[in-house]
């Protein structure tokens, strides 16, 4: 979609008096108007109708000055004696990164017989200062005391607040296919219990956990068995799990993201989990980093400087090649005799979504341009993470890199958090059976075309 600047003009004493006030406050005076524009997208006349009822409602005043968000949750006051307020579950993530998921979360919402479901946050986490501030800046721009960079061998779960929603892409460095699948025995196995304390714990209605498809086989297959069985029978009652491999580029996104997201939903709710059928919408890496052409002068937007060599070695390598497949002369060629990593300066095919995003490595990793010699810029592969271009990444190029590669895609994370919430609404919606399988306590139920995955007691 294309955007366009829109500027706003005030009378004077109108906008010297809104300057003031954004100044008084600390804000910026875009980021208001920009607020204020979003919730009326939402909401509609429904907005006005609240800031009149607020101006004459003093109990309704003070409830949005004390509210530790700063935020009236507008669309949520009930006008009418019979109308249904809004639904919103409160959410808490942990190993949050630079926000994917919880952008995606702010974005969902489902509208059904007079209710709003939607989310709101609770509390963020993760050990990365620069993805904290990220996550800050794009999706906690008014409650940054809620992101808790730490730690999660520290954090303390019990005093966090309570959640009503729980997202986590634990860490997969050890499950990854590139890395050394190292599973349990690595540093980064393990991290994911801190997630089953948090069910323990806080008891949520459901919640979101995500990683890559390698973590299935880490470990030949044991460790997987073990997470989804210490997941479905964390909390009082349990939760009822439905298990996807989801391929995001069958779903709109830009990129052949592959993931599996195991949603879970407290067994007590009597509700089940449908994954959401795929869009079948083929979006290219062409169509998402030049529709609309990125500004010259966009934040995240710098050039890696590439040396000559690597610009000649591109030169040979046509668009959707790497560095096995190309017609390289023998001075270009690489002297690897091991593993040969299929994404090694490898190109993109402008007609097809961008291979997988990583987060780290050495020269010919970064990820390259179709017709370009270079590598891409991070505002660029925020593109193909389906981030929107407002969206400010902190950090070193490296950092936001990392940050980029280790995201879940926006729009992606937003068509599950919204099929949870329809599930929530009791609406129906095009879905297909898990290729994984439903998963309870002591229970497996699963299509035939997949391996079996014993249940776990």
């Amino acid at each position: 979609m294309k955007k366009h600047a829109l500027q706003i003009r005030l009378e004077n004493v109108l906008s010297q008096s809104f300057s003031e006030q954004c100044n008084s406050e600390g804000k910026q005076k875009a980021d208001v108007v920009r607020r204020f524009m979003k919730m009326y997208a939402e909401y509609g006349e429904a907005l006005f109708q609240d800031l009149a009822y607020c101006i004459g409602n003093k109990a309704l005043i003070e409830q949005y000055k004390s509210n530790k968000n700063n935020e009236y949750e507008f669309g949520t006051r009930v006008t009418q004696e019979n109308e249904d307020p809004s639904v919103i579950h409160k959410v808490g993530e942990l190993y949050s990164g630079p926000g994917g998921l919880g952008l995606a979360a702010s974005l969902a919402l489902v509208r059904r017989d007079g209710k709003t479901y939607k989310l709101s946050h609770a509390w963020a986490s993760d050990y990365d200062e620069d993805s904290c501030e990220t996550y800050r800046k794009n999706v906690m721009p008014d409650s940054f005391e809620s992101v808790i960079c730490s730690d999660v061998r520290t954090l303390d779960i019990s005093n966090l607040a309570p959640i009503d929603g729980f997202m986590y892409g634990f860490p997969c460095n050890d499950f990854s296919i590139v890395g050394e699948s190292k599973g349990f025995d690595g540093e980064f196995g393990p991290l994911y219990t801190y997630g089953v304390k948090v069910l323990d714990c806080h008891r949520p209605k459901w919640f979101l956990a995500e990683n890559v498809g390698g973590i299935s086989s880490a470990n030949d297959g044991l460790a997987f068995k073990k997470i989804l069985a210490d997941l479905s029978a964390a909390g009082e009652n349990g939760y009822s799990l439905t298990v996807h491999k989801y391929k995001f580029e069958e779903y709109g996104i830009p990129q052949a993201r592959h993931r599996l997201i195991v949603i879970g939903l407290r067994t007590d709710l009597g509700l089940k989990f449908e994954v959401p059928a795929p869009t079948n919408k083929t979006t290219t890496s062409r169509e998402a980093i030049d529709n609309p052409p990125i500004s010259g002068d966009a934040h995240n937007h710098e050039y890696t400087k590439q040396s000559a060599n690597v610009i000649e070695r591109l030169k040979h390598i046509k668009p959707g090649q790497n560095a096995w497949n190309a017609d390289l002369p023998e001075h270009l060629q690489l002297n690897v005799k091991t593993t040969r990593l299929s994404h090694i300066y490898k190109r993109l095919d402008p007609d097809k979504p961008a291979y997988t995003i990583t987060g780290s490595g050495g020269g010919g990793t970064h990820m390259y341009h179709w017709d370009e010699p270079r590598a891409l810029t991070n505002r660029e592969r925020a593109r193909l993470q389906t981030f929107p271009d407002d969206f400010l990444f902190s950090g070193s190029k490296e950092s936001v890199r990392k940050q980029l590669g280790m995201a879940v895609p926006v729009k992606g994370a937003q068509i599950i958090l919204e099929a949870v919430l329809k599930t929530f609404a009791g609406q129906d919606y095009e879905s297909i059976s898990p290729n994984i399988g439903y998963f309870r306590k002591n229970i497996i139920d699963q299509p035939e075309s997949t391996d079996p995955i014993t249940a776990a007691a």
